[in-house]
């Protein structure tokens, strides 16, 4: 797992650690029970107080993401279905309330919005599409369940 830090960031370092371990999880690049580095090391490694990745690892715990067990490190709890739904939809929330409020400064209409936000979507599905040519038994798949899920 690789951590990277910016300084000039405007989010606090115990964030930007916290993102990443985070994001590291719910790709699966980090599996249930492994360990991560130690509070310690990880402060050695990316040069900042103790303070600050103790800070991390605690969010992370809040959140149902690491266990911290005492004298042995923390480690990667199972995924929960409903936990990684409900901060993927947080995020898109984040995301779609920043471009609101920038359509709103650019004076754009709800129905400009939606709009937009359609034509991405489809753009997407349009995306995804091609890139299953690749696989014909998981277009197939894909296909009937799009045909099956939109009325």
């Amino acid at each position: 797992m690789r951590i990277v830090i910016a300084n000039t960031s405007g989010q606090p370092i115990y964030e930007q650690i916290a993102t990443q371990i985070r994001a590291a999880i719910l790709a699966g690049e980090l599996a249930e029970g492994e360990q991560l580095p130690s509070i310690r090391g990880l402060a050695r490694d990316l040069r900042v107080s103790v303070i600050t990745t103790t800070r991390a690892y605690s969010d992370l715990a809040a959140e149902g993401f690491i266990a911290n067990v005492q004298g042995k490190g923390a480690f990667v709890l199972p995924r929960d279905s409903d936990l990684v739904r409900e901060h993927i939809v947080s995020e898109v929330e984040r995301h779609l309330g920043a471009a609101i409020d920038a359509a709103r400064l650019g004076r754009l209409s709800d129905d400009d919005v939606r709009a937009s936000l359609d034509a991405l979507l489809a753009a997407a599905e349009e995306s995804a599409a091609e890139s299953t040519h690749d696989d014909p038994a998981e277009a197939t798949s894909q296909s009937s369940t799009r045909q099956g899920g939109t009325t």
